[in-house]
């Protein structure tokens, strides 16, 4: 119960966190005349995947690289199936062909290279598989191409698409609201870690379903409620681009990061579950050239997620 308890208040810091590391950070872009589509590109989308990059790199310095790598790997599965379809319930998604042709693409990239990254032990025949440091280097190459696009969207951009609408607080606010918000997020963080390592033991689990279930959704609740707010709002641009942007960020940054930090083995993270990710990329490239994803689609789209953590409990 301690253990649930402990998970459970380190994701709700987490949040917490997060939302005071965006609201104070965007009031300070704001202040610095920084345009809002940059803001929203960059520290708003970017906020929304500092749970999964506390929880990541902590984790990565701890040595649990099961719960860092399966944070990514669940909370990608989770955005593109779970997310996606529940944003598709409740408004039937509508996809713009510069997504369909430079976004999505992308994200199918980043799961293929990680696939290959971490498939050495089969594809060289080394003793193990996992990201090296020098592996970890090239996702981050690999995220500052990324940014580069991001910001070449942001100064193209027509000014009547500078919509989003920033709440400007006084300097020593947005100050206090980033400094208190990082501190949440690495109290939260790391009771999360913690949490989820004691229900692994204490349940007999494998601290790779725990990250690849628990952890992994835990630090998407940010994803689901700005995709599902969007969605409600009929904004299929937000709630569809919020994903693919998000599981960009995942792999291309935050696996780079925690790489980094310290290199990542493969652990109890299966090749299945890496398939996973690139076959759920590839199912949002070949569904978006519809243009649409509608309820039907979205339902079908939830309950292969609920099919796939059915596949996890039932091999644990």
């Amino acid at each position: 119960m301690i253990s649930i308890l402990l998970l459970a208040g380190g994701v709700a810091l987490v949040m917490l966190g997060a939302n005071l590391l965006v609201e104070g950070a965007s009031s300070l872009a704001k202040k610095l005349k920084i345009s809002d589509l940059v803001i929203g590109l960059t520290v708003v989308s970017f906020g929304t995947s500092t749970p999964e990059l506390t929880v990541s790199v902590l984790s990565s310095m701890k040595g649990e690289a099961d719960i860092a790598l399966g944070n990514v790997v669940g909370s990608n599965i989770f955005n593109a199936l779970f997310i996606v379809g529940v944003a598709a319930l409740i408004y039937p998604l509508k996809v713009h062909r510069n997504t369909i042709w430079k976004e999505i693409p992308m994200s199918l990239l980043a799961a293929l290279v990680v696939w290959a990254l971490v498939a050495d032990q089969y594809l060289d025949g080394s003793a193990t598989g996992g990201l090296s440091r020098a592996e970890g280097i090239s996702l981050l190459g690999f995220f500052s191409i990324f940014l580069y696009y991001t910001f070449i969207v942001a100064r193209s951009a027509p000014a009547d698409e500078l919509h989003n609408k920033v709440k400007v607080y006084p300097l020593y606010a947005s100050t206090l609201m980033i400094l208190g918000g990082l501190g949440l997020l690495v109290f939260g963080g790391r009771w999360m870690v913690d949490g989820a390592v004691q229900i692994a033991e204490g349940f007999g689990l494998s601290k790779s379903i725990i990250g690849l279930t628990i952890v992994a959704a835990g630090t998407s609740v940010p994803e689901l409620a700005t995709s599902a707010v969007a969605a409600y709002r009929k904004n299929s641009d937000i709630a569809f681009g919020n994903v693919v942007g998000s599981n960009i960020f995942n792999i291309f940054f935050i696996l780079g990061a925690s790489a980094v930090v310290r290199p990542l083995g493969l652990g109890n993270i299966s090749m299945v579950d890496l398939a996973v990710v690139s076959i759920t990329s590839l199912l949002l490239f070949v569904k978006s050239y519809d243009s649409k994803i509608s309820r039907l689609e979205g339902g079908i789209l939830v309950a292969l997620y609920v099919g796939y953590v059915g596949y996890l409990i039932g091999n644990s």
